[in-house]
């Protein structure tokens, strides 16, 4: 198992996110998305193994006006704005190999041991 969290420090859920690959033993490489994003290439990844972008889209996050304008983009303008501004995703976002979750998901997580 190769499991990477991609979150921030001050996120709530990926705190619980490492805590929970902690309290079982299961190493993880944890990316801080405020000092270095996803590059393209994980990005597109993620998005596949989630089956879109919307999912990974925060409708909640605190930077409103680039959430509203990533969501009347084309498709290939979307990635561009999305990679220039990480802080409208959800996090965490959990990679293992090719599948990955959004958000706090243990019980897929469970799934994967």
């Amino acid at each position: 198992m190769n499991i990477q969290i991609f979150g921030t420090k001050k996120c709530f859920d990926t705190k619980k996110a490492q805590r929970y690959f902690k309290e079982r033993g299961i190493k993880f490489q944890f990316i801080d998305l405020t000092e270095k994003g996803l590059s393209k290439g994980e990005f597109r990844s993620i998005k596949q193994a989630v089956g879109s972008l919307e999912v990974l889209l925060n409708p909640n996050c605190k930077d409103q006006d680039t959430y509203n304008l990533i969501k009347y983009m084309t498709e290939t303008d979307k990635e561009e704005k999305i990679l220039e501004n990480q802080q409208v995703l959800i996090t965490p976002i959990i990679r293992n190999e090719k599948k990955a979750t959004v958000g706090y998901q243990p019980d897929i997580w469970k799934e994967w041991t």
